[in-house]
C-alpha cells in the first residue's frame, strides 16, 4: 500500500468517537442544568411578585392592624401575611411626641408543596400608621 492513500485507522476512530461522547455528554449535562435553572428563576419571579402585590396591598387596601392572612394567589402558590406592632426590644417606641405606630409586616410566599423541602421566600418590612 502506497503511504499516501493511508486512512485513519480503526482505533484511531474509536478513541474519536470515545472523545465525541464524553465532549456531548457534558454538553448535554450543562444545557439541562441550565434549563432546570431557568425554571427556578421563573419560581422565584413569581414568587417575588406575588410578595411585593400582597406588602403594597397591606395597609391601602387592607387596614394595618396586627394579625396574619393566607392565602392562594396562583395555582401552587400560597402566601402567609403577618402584621404584628414593631418591638424594639430594650427601649420602647412609646415615644408620645410620635404621631405613628409602627408596624412589621411579614410576606412568606410558598411553592413546590410536593418537594421533600418547599421552596419559601420571606420579605419582611416596617409600616407606619398614625396612632388612634
Amino acid at each position: 500500500m502506497k503511504r499516501s492513500c493511508r486512512g485513519f485507522s480503526l482505533l484511531e476512530v474509536l478513541v474519536a468517537f470515545i472523545v465525541l461522547a464524553l465532549a456531548l455528554g457534558v454538553l448535554m449535562r450543562i444545557f439541562s442544568g441550565g434549563l432546570g435553572n431557568i425554571g427556578t428563576a421563573e419560581h422565584y419571579s413569581r414568587a417575588v411578585a406575588i410578595a411585593e402585590s400582597q406588602l403594597a396591598a397591606v395597609g391601602v387596601e387592607t387596614p394595618l392592624a396586627e394579625g396574619e392572612s393566607t392565602g392562594g394567589a396562583e395555582p401552587g402558590y400560597t402566601w402567609r401575611t403577618s402584621v404584628q406592632r414593631y418591638e424594639t426590644g430594650d427601649q420602647p417606641l412609646e415615644d408620645a411626641s410620635a404621631p405613628v405606630d409602627l408596624y412589621q409586616v411579614e410576606v412568606a410566599v410558598n411553592w413546590d408543596h410536593a418537594a421533600t423541602k418547599p421552596r419559601v421566600l420571606r420579605f419582611v418590612t416596617l409600616r407606619a400608621a398614625p396612632r388612634p
